[in-house]
């Protein structure tokens, strides 16, 4: 058995058996493993971020690693953004990067990189597995780091001898750390501060936002007069009908700033206390009040829902069904506008659909409007790198089984990654994109302002990506998926019903 069989019945036998792939030389004895160990599923990217945007995409879904496969210290470098995302969203993903073979590393051939200064950036965990004998060892503990409450990078560096070497040893699987507890004196703490302070705010995050945890914090809520809101992004919301109408801290620092303004007293709940996406002038970095005080119920690794249980029976909070969010919408009509595509998409989307939002500034206020839909997901951008959801539309497709995806998606962020509607074609994965043609960089306008800049027309020529209009409808056609336009609400909902309806990619180049 060489080094590379090894990792293969590692990775399999330690419940990752998806591989999301763009291999090159140093990884090809890999690939041959792959040929004959059966069991691995593996997905081609045109580009390594697609790749690695979407094993995000997956985790968040199917809460279990995949890996990816990268080609030396460039092939990681050019997947680091949405690696920086995945890190962000606390996605636990296991990255197999090729090097150069041992002995021909001091010979400094092209590619050579400092393959593991470039992992460490984005990884909570980085090693280089130099013989063959170690590679099955190490590839578990590369699992196990990623299976680590949230959910972490781990970033195993592979040179080409360790994998054709032979000598490779199967790794029995590691366990899963236990999710840890909250602190009970944080939960005393939290339920005093409940009890005798007002203008409370429970500021839900990560595992806070799945539907037991809400249901808890909502018994807490009725009970106290405390409010609930959810961080601004977040890695994946349980939404829709039997879940709570929870409002997200605003993007804008003045709507975030008025919307916190009352908050005297911040309990967090896998949460960070809210700060703006960017500095800016004569703007404050935090968004709640400096003299606010700030309670941490549970950290990222905590479990939210455990604690937020714990934290009710310690109010003596009695059960709270959740409100109604009221009737479902019927389908807007008349022109385009982000407030009748919201209650459009309320109106069409399957139950159990998987909505992944990268819609910038058209879709900031569709949170309110799509309340009343059936029971779905929501992933947002938590990096803040833009291409963020082709790719991760991707993954999550391929991990929900059938499930239909629908990709709310900005054309300037899409560009980054357009390569992944080909993947999605490949696959025949079930992934509706809602492409928001404005055909400009609106986010940087309204930046302009924000910064105190005063743009003239050699800025605004830089913001806009018409002079060639870019022909979504062709760009998709290109690369395997269907596509069409519409310039109006009851054309798109004729689009969306007939893509719902039937299996594959499609994208509908909303003309906004």
């Amino acid at each position: 058995m060489n080094g590379a069989e090894s990792l293969v019945h590692t990775l399999l036998g330690s419940g990752v058996d998806v591989c999301f792939t763009n291999p090159g030389t140093s990884e090809m004895h890999f690939v041959a493993a792959l040929d004959r160990i059966p069991g691995m599923r593996c997905i081609l990217g045109l580009q390594e971020n697609i790749v690695t945007g979407a094993a995000d995409g997956y985790w968040r879904m199917a809460e279990k690693p995949a890996c990816t496969l990268l080609h030396c210290g460039p092939g990681l470098a050019n997947g680091l953004a949405n690696l920086h995302n995945a890190r962000r969203a606390r996605s636990g993903i296991v990255n197999i990067v090729g090097d150069q073979a041992v002995y021909h590393r001091p010979y400094d051939a092209p590619l050579t990189a400092d393959t593991e200064g470039w992992a460490r950036g984005a990884s909570a965990f980085v090693r280089t597995s130099t013989r063959a004998e170690d590679v099955g060892a190490d590839a578990a503990v590369a699992v196990q780091a990623a299976r680590t409450s949230p959910g972490q990078v781990a970033t195993l560096i592979l040179p080409s001898d360790a994998s054709w070497n032979e000598g490779g040893v199967v790794a029995q699987p590691l366990p899963v750390p236990a999710v840890p507890q909250a602190d009970p004196h944080a939960i005393r703490q939290a339920a005093r501060v409940l009890r005798e302070k007002r203008n409370v705010l429970i500021l839900l995050g990560g595992l806070g936002l799945r539907e037991g945890a809400q249901r808890q914090a909502h018994r807490i809520a009725a009970a106290t007069g405390a409010r609930l809101m959810a961080e601004g992004s977040n890695g994946r919301i349980q939404r829709g009908r039997g879940r709570l109408a929870l409002d997200r801290v605003p993007y804008v620092v003045e709507q975030a700033a008025q919307a916190l303004g009352w908050v005297e007293h911040l309990i967090l709940v896998n949460a960070k206390a809210p700060v703006g996406f960017f500095g800016y002038p004569g703007k404050p970095s935090r968004l709640y009040p400096p003299a606010a005080e700030v309670h941490v119920l549970t950290r990222f690794e905590q479990d939210a829902e455990q604690a937020l249980a714990a934290l009710a029976e310690e109010l003596g909070a009695p059960r709270a069904d959740i409100p109604d969010p009221g009737a479902r919408p019927e389908p807007a009509r008349g022109a385009l506008s982000p407030e009748g595509l919201a209650q459009t998409l309320a109106a069409l989307m399957p139950e159990g659909a998987v909505v992944v939002d990268e819609s910038v500034t058209y879709g900031r206020g569709f949170f309110p409007l799509t309340n009343a839909a059936p029971p779905h997901d929501w992933l947002q951008n938590c990096g803040g790198a833009i291409g963020y959801g082709p790719c991760v539309a991707t993954g999550a497709a391929v991990a929900v089984g059938g499930r239909r995806v629908v990709g709310l998606q900005a054309d300037g962020s899409a560009m980054y990654t357009v390569q992944a509607l080909w993947t999605q074609a490949r696959e025949r994965l079930p992934v509706t994109t809602l492409l928001l043609s404005n055909r400009k960089y609106q986010i940087l306008l309204g930046e302009y302002r924000n910064v105190g800049a005063n743009p003239g027309r050699t800025a605004l020529d830089m913001m806009d990506l018409g002079n060639p209009d870019i022909g979504w409808v062709q760009l998709a056609n290109g690369m395997g998926v269907e596509a069409a336009q519409a310039d109006t609400l009851d054309r798109c909902a004729d689009l969306m019903a007939q893509s719902f309806a039937r299996p594959g990619p499609f994208l509908i180049e909303l003309l906004i």
